[in-house]
């Protein structure tokens, strides 16, 4: 157990560490500014025990000769050093705070930047395996909690502490004896802050977890509210809500109730040490009590006096301390979620084959150019430092492909299968076959465990992902709008094409008509993933932007699953004019869409058990036979 919380320990340290040095270098020359007006700040709010002092022992001066003219003198004097110090504290207040508001949220509004940033660069198998609704949690309860942590608790965190540290050499300097009975009370408040403090950081990094589970399920409810209406199953919802909200209850509850109870007890203790302070004190001077000082200073009323002040403020800064150590840990946990997102494996890219703008010269062969051609070719260079130019024609071939989505696990076995430039090739089997599989290895969303994939006779392991991407367009089953307008999001697929391009995509698509008869065109604006739009508009949009992108290659995953049949033939006819010329991989169940296929694969459990073209396979008689005529049905 004591190794497990030396570890937590030195987490939350290398956390605070890794924290502050980014902070210094988002702000290296305004941070450490802030930081001396901080310390200046807290220096000078212990400054008043030692006028208080000089003022009382003049007054007893005073007192004892008679002689009030000399000493008011001195006292004006002292008063006006103070009013002097005052007046820099209030200075240094005000330039540290209008700093810290600048150096917050200039730093939050860098590590969101960072965060999203990296998140660009996450492979497609993190948001795979990662609540979405967790993930987004990081950009706001743990963003909160480091806004909270650099504003407030750090800041005065280093306050607390070193008004802590100079009023203990003030005491130290006018009583020793004194100074043990205050630090005696300190080590019993260090007690309480151990046990009732460790409790409430703990759960404190437990409701932050809690937080996120429970975004992650209102964000997973809200995406299938719908499913959930159909099926009747509210009720179940919210029993599994209240679960989820049961248990942030229970950890934030008794966050604040430990975090609630420790305050209370530190001021109690506070008070009781300073009327034992009062009490010693008295009993020392009516005893005449020798001083045990640094200053040499004989012990009087004017010992006394300010050490109770000074008690007061050292037992209230130490339960500033404590009650800013929650703050800074609850700000840890969040921080240390945030650097784990940040330290995610980016998508690694070991590509060096690029795609260019090519033309053709009068002998045949490419060359690059920076005009856009529609002439695409591979950049392939070699290590004797020549470079070879291969015309992008969409040749995919899969030889002996291996692949599982987990060690140990293979989804995809020993699949071989090619696409000649121009031919469709067509996957049909039932759910879980690998059909989508297949097309995320031509993508490179993950890698394969054993084979070869080659593009254009090139292993696209040796393309870069970007331009390997960028010659592959795909419209999937499920569409993705985003907020903007509808001419915006078809450009999505080629952002440098011009408003007539994106029209005859959308014309080719078959979605020009309904566009049209939107209230603003081509310029309506669209939210919420084109919730104001039906499934088979928002799934035409889908299309024209593939098309708009004019890729030699597509991937079409159950492109009209979500399209009634008499919108399906006339986006048909689109697929069938965007199709001609182009290497074409189809995913569908919809046996009807793929008849005039090249090639059929039809798979079972990760295999190609049966391949052709329709009429080679219905001679066949085996399963496609059987699904196209209903003995079996597709999942």
């Amino acid at each position: 157990m004591p190794n497990k919380k030396t570890k937590k320990d030195t987490g939350r340290k290398a956390v605070l560490f890794r924290l502050i040095r980014m902070l210094f270098s988002f702000y290296p020359v305004l941070l450490p500014i802030t930081l001396i007006c901080i310390l200046f700040n807290a220096v000078i709010s212990s400054i008043p025990s030692v006028f208080m002092q000089n003022v009382i022992a003049a007054v007893e001066k005073s007192w004892q000769t008679g002689d009030w003219g000399s000493v008011s003198g001195q006292i004006l004097g002292y008063v006006a050093v103070l009013a002097v110090f005052y007046v820099l504290s209030l200075l240094a207040g005000f330039a540290y705070t209008q700093l810290m508001a600048v150096i917050t949220q200039g730093s939050l509004a860098k590590m969101r930047e960072k965060m999203f940033n990296g998140m660009q660069d996450l492979p497609i198998k993190y948001f795979d395996t990662h609540n979405h609704g967790d993930v987004m949690s990081y950009y706001t309860n743990d963003i909160d909690t480091l806004r909270q942590m650099i504003s407030q608790s750090i800041p005065q965190l280093i306050i607390s502490t070193v008004t802590v540290i100079t009023v203990l050499f003030i005491m130290l300097y006018y009583s020793v004896w004194l100074t043990l009975v205050v630090l005696l009370g300190v080590f019993f408040m260090t007690l309480v802050v151990k046990k009732v403090g460790g409790n409430s950081s703990r759960y404190f990094i437990r409701q932050q977890q809690a937080i996120g589970r429970t975004e992650g399920f209102v964000e997973e409810m809200m995406n299938g509210q719908k499913v959930v209406k159909v099926f009747c199953h509210e009720d179940e919802a919210k029993k599994d809500f209240d679960a989820i909200n049961d248990a942030l209850f229970a950890d934030s509850e008794k966050a604040n109730r430990y975090a609630n109870m420790l305050m209370p007890i530190l001021n109690n203790i506070g008070n009781v040490l300073y009327v034992l302070v009062a009490l010693i004190g008295g009993i020392l001077l009516l005893n005449h009590a020798p001083n045990l000082s640094i200053s040499g200073l004989a012990f009087g009323i004017s010992i006394v006096v300010p050490f109770l002040n000074m008690t007061k403020q050292f037992s209230g800064n130490i339960s500033q301390v404590s009650n800013q150590l929650n703050s800074v840990i609850m700000g840890l946990a969040g921080t240390k979620r945030i650097f784990d997102l940040l330290d995610e494996k980016p998508e690694t890219d070991e590509g060096y084959v690029t795609l260019v703008n090519a033309k053709e010269k009068a002998d045949g062969s490419l060359e690059e150019c920076e005009e856009r051609t529609n002439v695409w070719a591979w950049k392939h260079p070699h290590n004797d430092g020549s470079v070879t130019y291969t015309r992008l024609a969409g040749d995919v071939r899969l030889t002996n492909v291996d692949f599982g989505y987990e060690p140990g696990k293979t989804v995809l076995h020993d699949v071989t299968l090619y696409a000649k430039p121009g031919q469709k090739v067509a996957f049909v089997g039932s759910t879980g076959a690998g059909k989508t599989t297949i097309t995320n290895l031509i993508n490179r969303f993950y890698d394969i465990a054993d084979g070869k994939i080659r593009y254009d006779g090139i292993n696209i392991n040796k393309i870069k992902k970007a331009d390997l991407r960028r010659s592959l367009g795909m419209v999937l089953q499920d569409t993705n709008l985003f907020t903007g307008t509808v001419m915006e999001n078809i450009r999505y697929g080629r952002l440098d094409a011009s408003d007539e391009e994106c029209i005859a995509a959308a014309k080719l698509a078959g979605a020009h008509d309904f566009i049209t008869r939107l209230p603003q065109g081509y310029d309506t604006p669209l939210s919420g993933n084109g919730a104001s739009l039906s499934q088979g508009q928002r799934q035409l949009l889908s299309i024209a932007r593939a098309a708009v992108a004019d890729p030699p290659v597509m991937i079409l995953d159950e492109a009209t699953s979500s399209i009634d049949t008499r919108t399906e033939a006339i986006v048909q006819r689109g697929m069938d004019a965007l199709m001609t010329g182009r290497t074409v991989f189809v995913i569908a169940h919809r046996l009807s869409t793929v008849q005039n296929s090249d090639a059929i694969m039809v798979l079972d459990h990760g295999r190609i058990i049966e391949r052709g073209t329709h009429e080679d396979l219905l001679a066949l008689k085996g399963t496609y036979y059987q699904l196209y005529t209903g003995a079996l049905e597709l999942d």
